[in-house]
């Protein structure tokens, strides 16, 4: 048998074909069991460009043997890359998900697909000017991973309560600071114009780092998991978005109502507003 096969590379290469092909194969079933064994997860979301010339706004979301991801980025619309800039960055955390193997890599792969996202946007917008913020959040079973920067933020809906799982990063917590060491009063605080000023986010030259949850944020049967723009939560209020999610409509319904109740106000200065909503059965 040995003498067959040296004599005869053919053979040699299809039975190494053949194996390779059996391995691949053996390892897909092996990941579309593992697939079948993660909790579902359904996925809704709504957008508008509002009163803007150009939609900054971009968002996916992805499902591997890891968890399901969904990311939403808010372009900067004051600089002239606002959309490039949050295309790259979700286009990078996608990808960088999709490398992930293991959830103890979590907190790795944040950071990691922020720095590298903000190093492209520096890159790609050479010097024009560009930045977008970014909230995402990985869903596995009833934990919540996530990390965030810039002012999108990510709230979990439960029993008709919001509940605020990220920090904005502007001006606003700064200031606020100030307020309880007695710095400012809080009028001074309210009425400062760059309150809103963001102070981190991706393509920013003095980029800091993601905010990242230190332990993953335990999910209850019933919770929504949204991922809100400014021109969302700027536009509606609590009790607003609480008439839609207190329903009982899917997560794409409840986005598209969202979006139609922000398009109703007909607001002159309507900024792109993008929600994603997530709902785990657990």
């Amino acid at each position: 048998m040995r003498e067959l096969f040296m004599s005869n590379p053919y053979l040699v290469l299809s039975t190494f074909v053949l194996i390779i092909v059996w391995l691949i194969f053996i390892r897909r079933r092996m990941m579309m069991q593992d697939t079948k064994s993660l909790p579902s997860v359904k996925i809704g979301n709504g957008q508008t460009i509002g009163g803007r010339e150009e939609q900054d706004d971009y968002f996916s979301s992805a499902s591997t043997v890891v968890g399901t991801i969904a990311i939403l980025a808010d372009g900067i619309s004051g600089l002239s890359n606002g959309r490039l800039s949050s295309t790259l960055a979700v286009t990078t955390f996608i990808k960088e998900f999709l490398k992930l193997g293991d959830l103890t890599e979590v907190d790795a792969f944040f950071t990691k697909a922020a720095r590298i996202s903000n190093s492209e946007i520096i890159r790609q917008v050479a010097g024009a000017g560009g930045g977008t913020t970014l909230v995402a959040a990985v869903l596995d079973g009833e934990r919540l991973h996530w990390g965030a920067v810039g002012d999108s933020v990510l709230l979990v809906y439960r029993n008709r309560e919001f509940i605020a799982v990220n920090h904005k990063h502007t001006l606003e917590v700064l200031l606020q600071e100030r307020v309880l060491t007695g710095e400012m009063s809080r009028k001074e605080a309210r009425d400062n114009p760059m309150r809103n000023r963001l102070i981190n986010y991706l393509g920013y030259d003095s980029f800091q780092n993601m905010e990242i949850g230190q332990e993953p944020f335990l999910l209850q049967p019933g919770d929504k998991v949204l991922l809100l723009s400014d021109g969302v939560y700027n536009t509606l209020s609590e009790v607003e978005m609480d008439r839609i999610l207190s329903r009982n409509l899917s997560p794409d319904e409840a986005a598209t109502l969202l979006i139609e109740e922000i398009e109703r106000k007909r607001l002159k200065n309507q900024d792109n507003a993008t929600v994603v909503i997530l709902e785990p059965a657990i």
